[in-house]
Order: structure tokens, then sequence, then C-alpha cells
């Protein structure tokens, strides 16, 4: 029964330690609450202003994965601010160099858009790379992580139903926030 007591203690001892040190206390709703918790998507900042020609098909990338994910939000970088994603024109292929999940660098080769491949697509594919998606090659059309296998009369930017399902999950709760890092180059 003594410990009982004390273990119904614990709660409110832990408040008291906390404002003493000047933490902040949050009452989480009880087990079993009808009260719903939200959580907010995870925003990741990236930074065009290396992109060139290219600016345009990023901000359209970023539109379809906002438009497509609720768990990650992509945003551009406030002046002045450190970005998660650098985008950077260059005259090779298109790919990603990762740091973590979120985190890394896109070069928008100018070789693959040179061939006939569309740049809003190669905008979103590079950015799935970045939301934590591997390439699924050869693949359709209808998978944006197919690439350059689909063919350049692959026009199709959006991510279809297991590769959203799968940035969801990446960006799932506080795991998201804590993820490993991982340094690992996507050529397309």
């Amino acid at each position: 029964m003594r410990s009982s007591k004390a273990l119904r203690a614990l709660p409110a001892v832990a408040v008291a330690v906390l404002a003493l040190a000047g933490g902040q206390a949050v009452a989480a709703p009880a087990s079993g609450s009808a009260q719903q918790q939200v959580i907010a998507a995870r925003v990741l900042t990236y930074d065009s202003s290396q992109a060139a020609e290219f600016k345009d098909a990023v901000t359209k990338g970023a539109a379809i994965w906002n438009d497509s994910v609720a768990n990650v939000e992509l945003k551009p970088v406030a002046s002045g601010q450190r970005a998660n994603i650098r985008i950077i024109a260059d005259n090779g292929w298109p790919r990603t160099a990762t740091t973590s999940l979120g985190s890394g660098t896109i070069y928008f080769g100018r070789q693959a858009v040179d061939e006939g491949y569309n740049t809003v697509r190669i905008s979103s594919h590079e950015l799935g790379h970045i939301l934590g998606l591997p390439d699924m090659k050869p693949g359709p059309c209808s998978s944006l992580m197919s690439g350059s296998t689909a063919g350049t009369s692959c026009t199709n930017p959006n991510p279809n139903a297991a590769e959203r399902a799968e940035v969801e999950d990446n960006f799932a709760g506080a795991l998201a926030s804590s993820a490993a890092t991982r340094d690992l180059l996507f050529v397309d």
C-alpha cells in the first residue's frame, strides 16, 4: 500500500522538480480520453537559391509533396536561416546526397533535362529521396521513385499510395525528429 501511494505521488513530485528547475510541465490527456492529440507536421526548409532555372520546378515539387502527405511540410527557408535541404543546379545527372532523414543536398542535373526528362518529376523524385524513399527501378510511370526508368514520356510528378504511406511512416511521431544520421547518395 505504501508503494502505491508513492507511485501516485510521483507525477506531482516530477512537476514540482521541473518547476523549481525552470522546466516546463505539460499535462497529458488521460489514457482512454476522448480528446485526440494533434501532432503537427515536421517542417523541413529548402533553399533553392542555387537552383537556377529549376527554382519553379522545385517549388512545384515541394507543393506536390505538401498536398500528398500530412506528417511533413516543405517550406522555403527564411532569409538568414539554415535550410534542411539545399538544391543546386549543375550539369551532371540529378542526384541527392542525404545526411539524415529530411536533410541533404539535391543536385538538379541538367543532363536529364537535356535528354527530355520532366523538371517537376525530377524535383518531386529527388525530394522523395530527402523524405526517405529509395529508387524503385525499374518501374512504371505511376511510381515516382521509378525515376528515369519510366522514360522521357513520363511526366507524372505525384507519389503513388505506397510512396505516400512510406513518407507518412518515416515522419510519424517522435522518431522523425530524432532520426539517426545516415549519409546516402542517390544517383538517378
